[in-house]
């Protein structure tokens, strides 16, 4: 009795699995989790900023600006995912860094100033803020310094003076634009990244004393009048509240008003009533917070939980320490800005120019947060791939 009378025959066979093996096939084994959530979060920032300047006629269009940023943003990122292997970012790094770097200097000469400070390069309509893109390309930067090192025992001040300048030049000249915010997210970056590596404990120590001993002289000294307003406002912004505090109380209010369940979608008050500044791009939060409320923002946070754990995977599954670096490094630029917009706007911490990744508006923040995200999924998807 044949063997093949009720089966396919062998001939058969091979036909099948070569006709199953399309590009279809191939995209159904990548790891979009990173895309899913960033999809997810836009989404939420896409409502979020229709809520937040519904009566501003001004601003009635930034919607749909933001919808064609994220387009740009999902053509870059199709092409860091599918064209390329992020080894070859390793390639390029520096490359990448000075260009970037030439860009700053750029914005001194040719930059677009807005609202007291000059960050923007502009072509006709279309301005980009060549800072947001120096967060990617110096962790790229830093991750190419580190790939070829062996230290084990922990860097010391020696050690750590070249990278220390990669970082210190673009934040030094991002602060004179000046962007005090996106400075410093530079710094804690890089100080998350050193501290993942290892700090000898001696000149962990040193640091720490140093900069504890420099903020008085920094904050008497470095800070312009309107910065060290700030901070004042943080410690008591009753001092001045309809001045430097009045942002501050504002949007406190604006995120205590939303108590459990929030007032609802286009409800709040003081977004509605244009009590709360800038409620589109740095203090989106504050009105997200007002329309949905307590569970609302649990909601949201668990999302952004979701990626940054997801991204800790990725670094994690890394196959070499390139794309582990990176990995981390991205990650550092997600957390930080989370951590120190959503704790300036609660009041946790002084006000500055930092936006909330997805949610914000702003052409370069979102493209550069797509970028981060391409870059993770590209890791993801190729680690194992030689």
């Amino acid at each position: 009795m044949s063997t093949h009378s009720t089966m396919e025959t062998p001939q058969d066979q091979p036909r099948f699995s070569l006709s199953n093996s399309t590009g279809d096939d191939e995209l159904s084994r990548y790891n979009w989790t990173m895309i899913s959530i960033e999809l997810f979060l836009f989404f939420i920032g896409i409502v979020n900023l229709v809520s937040a300047t519904a009566v501003e006629d001004k601003s009635q269009g930034l919607f749909k600006t933001q919808l064609a940023y994220f387009g740009v943003g999902l053509v870059l990122t199709a092409i860091l995912i599918f064209l390329f292997h992020y080894s070859f970012l390793s390639r390029v790094a520096y490359l990448i860094y000075f260009l970037n770097l030439l860009l700053l200097v750029a914005v001194f000469f040719v930059g677009k100033s807005s609202l007291g400070a000059q960050r923007w390069i502009g072509f006709g309509p279309v301005r980009f803020q060549p800072s947001e893109f120096m967060k990617l390309s110096m962790v790229i930067g830093l991750a190419k310094f580190f790939e070829t090192d062996r230290t084990t025992s922990g860097y010391t001040l020696r050690e750590m003076a070249l990278p220390a300048l990669l970082v210190g030049v673009p934040a030094l000249l991002i602060m004179a634009q000046p962007d005090l915010g996106t400075a410093m997210i530079l710094l804690l970056v890089f100080g998350s990244m050193m501290l993942f590596l290892k700090i000898e404990t001696r000149t962990l120590l040193i640091i720490a004393v140093t900069v504890a001993t420099a903020l008085p002289l920094a904050y008497r000294f470095a800070l312009k009048p309107y910065q060290k307003q700030r901070v004042i406002s943080f410690i008591n912004p009753m001092a001045d509240p309809r001045g430097s505090g009045y942002n501050s109380i504002q949007s406190m209010i604006a995120v205590g008003s939303g108590q459990l369940t929030g007032k609802g979608w286009k409800k709040g008050t003081q977004s509605q009533l244009n009590f709360l500044p800038e409620h589109h791009t740095d203090f989106i939060f504050s009105v997200f917070s007002e329309d949905w409320g307590f569970l609302g923002c649990a909601a949201l946070l668990i999302a952004y939980l979701f990626f940054l754990s997801n991204g800790v995977q990725i670094a994690y599954q890394s196959h070499d320490k390139f794309g582990m670096l990176l990995s981390l490094g991205i990650l550092m630029i997600f957390f930080w800005h989370i951590v120190v917009n959503m704790g300036m706007v609660m009041g946790l911490l002084p006000i500055v120019g930092v936006p909330l990744p997805f949610l914000s508006y702003g052409g370069s923040a979102l493209i550069t947060a797509m970028l981060g995200v391409g870059i993770l999924t590209n890791i993801a998807n190729k680690k194992f791939m030689f």
